[in-house]
């Protein structure tokens, strides 16, 4: 299976949110805090980002990460108001290992047109069965070389929230890993290096840069890991927890 960087034009589609595409795209925690269950990179995690385009509010996502049985239950809704174009909703629902590998993803958008997947995870393969409104299903496996895949899926931003946390805090620097965007349906790579003190609205972050072949996206975390806040300079977007 053929490997695929991102892309600026798919990011700043991404981040406009003018359309989705429907189709064809261990860190120990430090000691200040709250850790989850034993072994496990993640802790509970509950909010609201506001999606913000040169400022102005372009729609919201509310989301959760909890405990369920002996992994980790992801799930966030999104609504999108596009100028010009019909409201989106987004969902997507991912189960995890306590690693951080993924075990199974639900993602669905509804729009002028309803599109769904569910994917299952094992050994290093994504098998994915695909719904388009108008087609018949059908399905595509994608391998990659290893469980380890983080999803960054179009328009559900607590994904980012999840991979600052697969980030190794401990070794820091420059770290790649295999992604999958499940609405573009073919996998990955991306890189994320530790920023530093990064400063927003007046308040002072720690940073990643997830880094693609020619853009930036700006993680701002609270000392915890959290993440508060996501920039795309290039797009003039901005995800802001409420």
């Amino acid at each position: 299976m053929r490997q695929k960087r991102f892309s600026k034009q798919k990011f700043s589609v991404l981040f406009s949110a003018f359309f989705l595409l429907a189709f064809a795209g261990a860190l120990l925690a430090p000691a200040a805090q709250k850790k989850g269950a034993p072994g496990s990179i993640f802790v509970p995690d509950k909010g609201k980002f506001k999606v913000l385009i040169d400022g102005n509010p372009v729609g919201h996502e509310e989301f959760e990460i909890s405990p369920s049985g002996p992994g980790w239950a992801a799930k966030a809704t999104t609504h999108l108001t596009p100028a010009g174009s019909p409201p989106v909703v987004v969902t997507g629902n991912l189960t995890l290992e306590p690693t951080g590998a993924p075990i199974s993803y639900e993602w669905s958008s509804q729009s002028a047109k309803s599109n769904s997947a569910n994917i299952s995870f094992a050994n290093g393969v994504a098998k994915m069965t695909v719904q388009l409104q108008g087609a018949h299903s059908f399905e595509q496996d994608l391998t990659f070389s290893s469980p380890l895949i983080v999803v960054l899926d179009d328009n559900l931003y607590y994904q980012y929230a999840i991979l600052a946390h697969i980030y190794d805090w401990n070794r820091r620097g420059t770290q790649t890993f295999s992604v999958l965007v499940p609405q573009e349906l073919l996998p990955g790579t991306i890189t994320v290096d530790w920023a530093g003190a990064v400063s927003a609205e007046g308040k002072s972050y720690e940073g990643l840069k997830v880094v693609t072949n020619d853009l930036e996206i700006t993680l701002f975390l609270d000392s915890t890991h959290k993440l508060m806040r996501l920039e795309v300079p290039t797009s003039k977007a901005a995800v802001v927890r409420e």
